[in-house]
């Protein structure tokens, strides 16, 4: 049998943080709710070209950091990503020979499921009601899912990440 070491691995974590980041930097009000889903783009493009290294509970744990970095619930978002990434993971074969076009669209819905999970908890918990602006950030994370999967694919390939 034979194991690959993985390499890259800070290079790809580095780009988690960057997503974290990104995903919790203030901006103008007008434009805060497009906010596309940085972290779960970047965890699902990676999840896309590596899920043997990059999967569920990457995703667990950095749901639950992001949960801590937005003073949510402990496990909302962590159950959100995990499922999310469940659903990439279940049509990861598919989806790699989709067009471009194609695997934004299922990226869309994916994006809108994650969202629709968060809502579905935190309604549960009594803090939220339904409001289309909740989908804001999945139509802006098909915008640019494009552009993040070229990015994702680049580092991956000029840092050898295995």
């Amino acid at each position: 049998m034979n194991y690959q070491a993985a390499n890259g691995r800070p290079v790809a974590w580095l780009t988690f943080i960057v997503g974290l980041v990104l995903q919790v930097m203030p901006l103008p009000m007008e434009i805060s709710a497009w906010r596309p889903d940085w972290l779960l783009l970047i965890l699902m493009c990676w999840t896309l070209h590596l899920p043997h290294r990059y999967s569920i509970f990457t995703a667990f744990i950095l749901g639950v950091i992001l949960d801590v970095l937005l003073g949510s619930h402990l496990g909302v978002n962590a159950l959100a990503l995990s499922i999310s990434v469940y659903f990439v993971l279940l049509y990861q074969q598919r989806l790699i020979n989709f067009p471009q076009w194609q695997q934004a669209l299922v990226v869309l819905a994916i994006m809108i499921l994650y969202h629709l999970i968060v809502f579905w908890i935190e309604f549960i918990l009594g803090e939220t009601e339904f409001s289309l602006v909740l989908f804001y950030p999945a139509f802006a994370s098909f915008i640019f899912w494009r552009w993040g999967n070229w990015m994702i694919r680049r580092i991956a390939l000029k840092y050898r990440v295995t």
